[in-house]
């Protein structure tokens, strides 16, 4: 049995009262990101990134949107010193994007933090000292009040270097591991550094509350950051900020009640890359937002392009199941499901509305440039009739009867069975035409002529044979086909009733040509189906019946 008993719960619940969160139905509006993909996200890869690759991963993420980005830790190595030197000295950073640079309370990283920073329009000094009660008792072995001088000392080497340097730089601070700090602690410092800064409407201070390491429940976390935010002072000048990280799986959770909690900005990479379980996936919280009709306030329209560009750039594998940009996230392979999507795009295309509601996709899988023939309907042995005759209409425009559309459902899972493998669209249209269309053998017509009677009917002389054996017969019926039918049926004993016709022009076709579809009931009672295609529609009609013959 695994040790349950050695672990404990390591947070720290605010005062009670702090739930208003729980009665705010959903996010109105996007939050301001920040993209730590630069940061975080380098620095959680197996080969951290080269600095060609890291320029343009900072152009990707100013495509996308961002309007702060943490471009590293210019104090910790040469590497990250050079990029952020090279978004400087290049004029790489456009005038409405703020960089964002991390340091850590001490005085000589943040005195080469600002050496880095020279020449920089726009940027954000960020700034974190660990408040909580495990580092505090284990790594730092040092009181509350000593924690809390570090974070003061800190932020007020960033306001007077700042002011020595004649700049603009916003601030930031973070109690690293807030979640596993005592909640009162944690304002205490907050609030401590907040009265260094003093921010005003026109330069906001951000607070940054990191889910370092998740400890628990997202409620749990909701509730600290109304508890924070509440009792935060300058409150009306203080963008308060969530960093969730992902252990027990629960960053998004996170980060969405964090904002319900009264947070306004968020800190995360994109597909969620980061240390250990990674980061909070900007990308699922941007989509969140999208699928409930929120403006993110960020660009996905080319989902596939950013995917590429993102595993070139990390060599990083985005899961095939991952929200929105995964490979798989749209495909139903299920029967019942395709089903229900076939139908729920072709209600949409007759309302002619605007509104996305089809059944089992959560968003217009187009507008992140995805699409329905390749990423939707999927084909394998366990697809049904919906999804088959889906792909053959979108595709090939193919408007199979409904218990034909059956009969090639189950033809097409019993050869994805056969070979084991997923169809692919021209996979099942050449099997469609295999089995269900102008097939000619055993039986077969070379030719046919009709002649009109006195009372309406119509009579066919019909050269058909069997295994290559003419015949010639005469049958009469109330039209074309019916009197074709009884002649095959006269010539050869055959026992059927004709059920279903129906025909459509091929719109996709290359020549004037129409397709008929003809299904006849065996003395079983079963139903035997065919397909013919000729410019003559009594032809194609002729050709169908043929083939449903052919197919008793």
């Amino acid at each position: 049995m695994m040790n349950y008993k050695k672990y404990q719960r390591q947070y720290y619940m605010p005062p009670a009262g702090y739930t208003d969160w729980v009665n705010k139905e959903s996010v109105e509006h996007a939050p301001v990101w920040c993209s730590v993909d630069l940061r975080d996200g380098n620095q959680a890869l197996v080969i951290p990134m080269s600095l060609e690759q890291k320029l343009d991963f900072f152009k990707l993420l100013v495509q996308i949107g961002f309007k702060e980005i943490e471009v590293g830790f210019p104090a910790a190595s040469e590497t990250e010193y050079e990029f952020l030197r090279a978004l400087i000295e290049q004029n790489l950073i456009p005038d409405d994007v703020t960089v964002q640079v991390l340091t850590q309370a001490r005085e000589h990283i943040i005195r080469k933090t600002f050496e880095a920073l020279e020449g920089c329009k726009n940027a954000i000094v960020h700034v974190y000292n660990s408040t909580s009660f495990a580092q505090r008792q284990q790594v730092f072995k040092k009181s509350k009040e000593e924690i809390l001088q570090i974070a003061v000392e800190g932020a007020r080497l960033l306001k007077d270097l700042t002011e020595e340097c004649g700049a603009d730089y916003r601030f930031e601070y973070s109690p690293e591991s807030f979640t596993g700090t005592e909640p009162e602690y944690a304002l205490e410092v907050c609030n401590a550094v907040l009265e260094v800064w003093k921010p005003t409407a026109d330069r906001k201070a951000i607070i940054n509350l990191p889910s370092t390491v998740q400890l628990s429940m997202p409620h749990v976390y909701a509730s600290q950051i109304e508890y924070m935010s509440k009792n935060m002072k300058y409150r009306e000048n203080v963008v308060l900020s969530l960093h969730p990280h992902n252990d027990r799986g629960s960053g998004v959770s996170d980060a969405e009640l964090g904002l319900l909690a009264g947070a306004d900005r968020i800190e995360g990479t994109l597909f969620g890359n980061g240390e250990r379980t990674g980061n909070v996936d900007v990308v699922t919280l941007a989509m969140n937002l999208y699928a409930q009709g929120v403006d993110p306030q960020l660009d996905f329209t080319d989902m596939p392009g950013i995917c590429e560009k993102y595993e070139n750039f990390t060599d990083m594998k985005i899961n095939e199941r991952s929200p929105y940009c995964g490979a798989l996230v749209f495909a139903a392979f299920s029967g019942s499901h395709q089903d229900a999507i076939a139908k729920g795009m072709h209600w949409r295309e007759e309302k002619n509305t605007d509104l996305w509601t089809v059944p089992y996709l959560p968003i217009d899988p187009t507008d992140i440039g995805r699409n329905y023939d390749a990423d939707v309907i999927r084909i394998n042995s366990q697809s049904g009739k919906g999804g088959v005759g889906y792909i053959l209409e979108r595709n090939y425009g193919l408007n199979l009867p409904p218990k034909m559309r059956e009969a090639m459902g189950y033809a097409a899972k019993d050869l994805s069975d056969h070979l084991h493998k997923e169809l692919l669209p021209d996979e099942i249209f050449s099997l469609f035409k295999t089995v269900f269309e102008n097939v000619k053998k055993p039986y077969s017509i070379d030719g046919v002529h009709f002649k009109q009677l006195n009372d309406g009917r119509i009579e066919a002389e019909v050269n058909s044979a069997y295994n290559g054996q003419y015949t010639k017969t005469i049958a009469e019926g109330n039209g074309r086909l019916n009197a074709v039918s009884n002649a095959l049926k006269k010539a050869h004993n055959l026992k059927f009733d004709l059920v279903t016709y129906q025909e459509h022009a091929l719109t996709q076709s290359s020549s004037s040509k129409a397709i008929a579809y003809v299904g006849i009931r065996k003395p079983d009672g079963t139903l035997a189906w065919g397909a013919g295609v000729d410019p003559d529609i009594i032809r194609a009609s002729i050709d169908a019946l043929v083939t449903a013959i052919n197919n008793r």
